[in-house]
């Protein structure tokens, strides 16, 4: 008997949803199934207690079969709907490493180290949500840039009260030779059309993401990887409520927030993305956010 709710105990505390935000409603997938949900998604996603809300809402949700989830999930958007995306710079030593690379002719070098070493962490403003690509879609990089890269992040929900409540996959598109020139480029580096991408969903633990939860990267070109990596999330400097909490240091959101947390998964300096690349990012459990590189018409 003892043995029995020891395994039941163990079954609970790795519960989790995923939640998509599809052309025509939210989506809930939850234990092999996937149920419709008639609520609005900014309204559904910003809660303090979005997994018990999901999972009381399974119950009086319609219940879709197999072709039914196909077709709704065949028309995938960013989980973002009135969401903004932030995000934070130079959280993986391997980070701080490839900036002070890219900034050595600039004279801008130190500025990294010091920031990774700072009390105070690097947070910028990435995209708004009608910016971001979903799964599936283009990811651009600039004509005026000639060294491009993808980064692959862990990415928070965080709601309206600063607190996290769920993750997804975040492509922080970049410019390093823009970067590079100068660190006051930064936003003409990060922020353009389609330099952001979410998805596929939004995972929902029941728990905080576990430390050992490995991001692995693929970029692939005519069928040819060019690059593979992986890296486990613990070896992130910071952890996500100290960035959590300096986002709302002085900012209100009133129907959260997304904030990509760094990565540490960063090519090598001779390789720049090109127009008809596949970048795929997979992350334990959440699962794999897929997009294709092209320029801005």
């Amino acid at each position: 008997m003892m043995a029995g709710l020891l395994l039941m105990n163990i079954q609970i505390k790795f519960i989790h949803m995923k939640l998509y935000r599809t052309a025509n409603a939210a989506i809930l997938h939850h234990q092999d199934a996937f149920y419709i949900l008639n609520q609005d998604w900014d309204e559904l996603i910003n809660r303090d207690d979005l997994f018990e809300h999901m999972r009381g809402m399974v119950s009086s949700s319609k219940k879709l079969n197999e072709k039914e989830a196909a077709q709704f999930l065949n028309e995938l958007l960013a989980p973002a709907q009135s969401q903004e995306v932030w995000a934070a710079g130079v959280t993986y030593l391997r980070s701080r490493d490839a900036r002070m690379e890219e900034s050595k002719s600039s004279g801008g070098a130190s500025l990294y180290d010091r920031v990774y070493e700072a009390e105070r962490p690097e947070l910028f403003f990435k995209s708004n949500a009608s910016r971001v690509a979903a799964h599936g879609q283009q990811v651009n990089i600039r004509k005026d840039s000639e060294w491009n890269v993808p980064e692959p992040e862990l990415t928070l929900f965080i709601n309206c009260n600063g607190n996290v409540q769920g993750y997804t996959i975040g492509n922080d598109m970049s410019s390093r030779s823009i970067e590079g020139e100068n660190a006051l480029y930064l936003p003409q580096a990060k922020v353009y059309e389609r330099s952001a991408a979410l998805g596929p969903c939004l995972y929902v633990p029941n728990e905080p993401i576990d430390k050992n939860t490995q991001i692995e990267l693929f970029i692939r070109r005519d069928g040819e990887i060019m690059y593979n990596d992986s890296v486990s999330i613990s070896k992130i400097k910071r952890s996500f409520d100290e960035l959590a909490e300096y986002l709302f240091r002085e900012c209100d959101f009133e129907n959260g927030v997304y904030l990509m947390t760094g990565t540490c998964l960063v090519p090598p300096d001779s390789f720049t993305l090109n127009e008809g690349d596949e970048v795929e990012i997979s992350i334990t459990n959440i699962g794999t956010l897929k997009n294709f590189v092209g320029y801005k018409k």
